[in-house]
Formats: structure tokens, C-alpha cells, sequence
């Protein structure tokens, strides 16, 4: 079961940055999904499968890996490579996207090991501050979104933008990024979190079950 998930987030890894699957659509839409795929979809199932075992790092540096420091530094590489200069190397750059997408894959592994790695018998005390650092990521990932949804003039260079069904200008292209990032960046961090939670009040449920 642990190499499936882990297989699955491979996976996932290979069809948005090894197949044209997303070539069709728009380039900050298409952008936004290959992120969002990394982050949301492949990082979580990598984690969830590494989580435990001898490739989970958290057993051998748990001291370097804290869920809370590891969002922030989430925080600053996304953020950092949505400005637009960074933005615009990364776009245009083969060295460029794979720094930028291998930061961006490797940022998120830290956030979800970070939270739900580590020796089983010191999990739950990680838990606690894993809920923090992934709602911390959620509330950032949702307010990038907003912002990108929300602002009235494009950021990035990229001209007009144009799907196969349709026509996109860049501001609308921007503003469905964005929305792409705020649905699936904010619940997919917010949803690790309740997960986290769960198991945290599982055995007290169950203990006030049986009084």
C-alpha cells in the first residue's frame, strides 16, 4: 500500500512535467495546475508513502524537520516565484522551471514530512504542530489565490492567452490561476490538517465511549 501511494505521486509527476498534457491550455493556467499538481496531489501522496519508512527523513533529522519552519519556507519560495521577475525566468528558462518546480516540489515534501513523519511514538506529539504548519500553508496558498483571482490588472508578461475551446485574455487566464491555486492549495493543506486532527481525537473519543 505504501509504494502505491508513493507511485501514484510519482505519477502524477510524470504527466505534468514529463507529457504535453498541459500544453493546450493557457500558460498561467497551465502553470498554476502544474504547481498546484506538484503541492496539493503528488507531494502529499510521496510523503504519506515515505512517511515511516527507512526514506522518511524525519526519523534520521527530526530535529531539522519542523512543521512550522518548513511552511514558512513554503511561504517564501512560493512567493518568491510568483514575483514577477522570478515569474518570467521560470516561463521562459528551461533551468529557470526546473528550479523553480524542483523548489517548489521539494518545499512541500518538507511541509507534509515535517507534519506526519517521524517514529511512531513521538507522531502524535508532531501532529500537533503539523496542523499548524499545514493550515499556515493553506491560509497562504488561499491568500496568493485571492490575490491573483481578485487583482484588476495582470501581473506577468505573457500577451494574450488563448485555449483550444476558446479565447482567454491574460487578466482572465491570471485570474483562473488563481482560482486553481486558491481551491486546490487552500484545501488541500486544510484537508492534511483535519486529517491530522482525526487522529489526534480518535483515541479520546474512543476513551469517552467506553466511560
Amino acid at each position: 500500500m505504501r509504494l502505491t501511494v508513493t507511485l501514484c505521486g510519482c505519477g502524477v509527476l510524470t504527466l505534468v512535467w514529463c507529457t504535453s498534457l498541459l500544453d493546450a491550455l493557457p500558460p498561467f493556467t497551465a502553470h498554476m495546475l502544474m504547481h498546484m499538481s506538484v503541492v496539493a496531489v503528488a507531494a502529499p501522496l510521496i510523503a504519506i508513502g515515505l512517511a515511516g519508512s527507512h526514506f522518511d527523513p524525519a526519523l534520521r533529522w527530526a530535529w531539522l524537520l519542523a512543521p512550522l519552519p518548513a511552511s514558512a519556507l513554503e511561504l517564501v519560495i512560493v512567493w518568491a516565484w510568483h514575483a514577477p521577475l522570478l515569474h518570467h525566468y521560470a516561463r521562459h528558462d528551461a533551468i529557470g522551471k526546473t528550479l523553480e518546480q524542483g523548489s517548489f516540489l521539494l518545499a512541500s515534501l518538507l511541509v507534509w514530512l515535517s507534519a506526519c513523519g517521524g517514529e511512531r511514538s513521538t507522531r502524535r506529539l508532531r501532529a500537533g504542530s503539523g496542523i499548524a504548519g499545514l493550515l499556515m500553508t493553506s491560509m497562504h496558498m488561499t491568500l496568493l489565490g485571492a490575490l491573483l483571482a481578485l487583482t484588476p490588472r495582470t501581473l506577468y508578461s505573457h500577451g494574450h492567452a488563448h485555449t483550444a475551446g476558446g479565447g482567454l485574455d491574460a487578466l482572465q487566464d491570471q485570474h483562473l490561476g488563481g482560482v486553481i491555486m486558491l481551491l486546490a492549495g487552500g484545501i488541500s493543506y486544510a484537508i492534511g490538517a483535519l486529517w491530522l486532527l482525526a487522529g489526534l481525537l480518535r483515541p479520546h473519543v474512543t476513551r469517552e465511549l467506553r466511560i
